[in-house]
């Protein structure tokens, strides 16, 4: 694992996780992955990305994935987003299907979120790496423990936040929310397996913001840019 840069909003909080003997382990798992000549995504400078975006003072929308995508060019460190010229994925495909029926947002033909990231939703997936082509390969090696414990700071923490659950596995991890002081949307998974189970007609962009609105925070502007320029990879 790189040396880790965490925005200071959130190394104040979570810092002492990494010095943890789980943490230590998958530091550990890691190194001995990338010498054994396994391609993990997403890079390491990208590993915390979603916190590099969306300070712990910002959130307003926590969007929980379970794993990175594990194709080549694909993960870059937010759930359910792709880099500028990637093929948007079936599940995103799907996500873009529902924010137009719910919306009426016409869908982009990229798949990059850094603009909801930027205003405040927090596209954290439960486990940060992959092997290429091996789905829910590093899950159970640590990052569980780490997402949860970014969970428990932002429900104890915050106020008035919303949580997406799309699917049984997001919504196991965030059964420990307060729903007394956030709002919990939960649905079928977005992939093409579930959609039709619940996944459209959810309509958890609107039930954000609505919520958002009640109390008194400035709504999500969902609408992508049509055009991305290739952003800069980080350091």
């Amino acid at each position: 694992m790189p040396e880790v840069k965490l925005p200071d909003s959130w190394k104040h909080r979570i810092q002492d996780e990494f010095s943890k003997d789980y943490m230590v382990r998958l530091r550990s798992f890691l190194v001995e992955q990338k010498q054994a000549g396994k391609m993990i995504y997403p890079r390491g400078s990208e590993y915390f990305r979603a916190m590099d975006l969306t300070d712990f003072e910002n959130v307003k929308v926590v969007i929980l994935g379970q794993d990175p995508y594990h194709g080549p060019g694909q993960a870059h460190g937010l759930s359910f987003s792709v880099k500028p010229g990637v093929q948007l994925p079936p599940s995103l495909v799907n996500i873009y299907k529902e924010l137009q029926e719910d919306l009426g947002i016409h869908p982009v033909r990229h798949g990059f979120l850094e603009k909801w990231a930027s205003q405040g939703v927090l596209l954290l997936n439960s486990v940060l790496t992959v092997e290429h082509k091996q789905a829910a390969s590093h899950q159970g090696q640590g990052w569980e423990m780490f997402t949860d414990r970014v969970i428990r700071e932002l429900n104890d923490h915050r106020d008035h936040l919303v949580f997406i659950l799309w699917g049984s596995y997001a919504q196991r991890k965030g059964s420990v929310i307060d729903i007394s002081r956030h709002l919990v949307i939960k649905s079928p998974h977005p992939s093409p397996l579930s959609a039709y189970r619940g996944f459209f007609g959810s309509r958890p962009f609107s039930r954000a913001n609505d919520f958002l609105v009640q109390n008194e925070m400035q709504p999500i502007n969902w609408q992508l840019d049509e055009v991305v320029e290739q952003v800069a990879e980080p350091a």
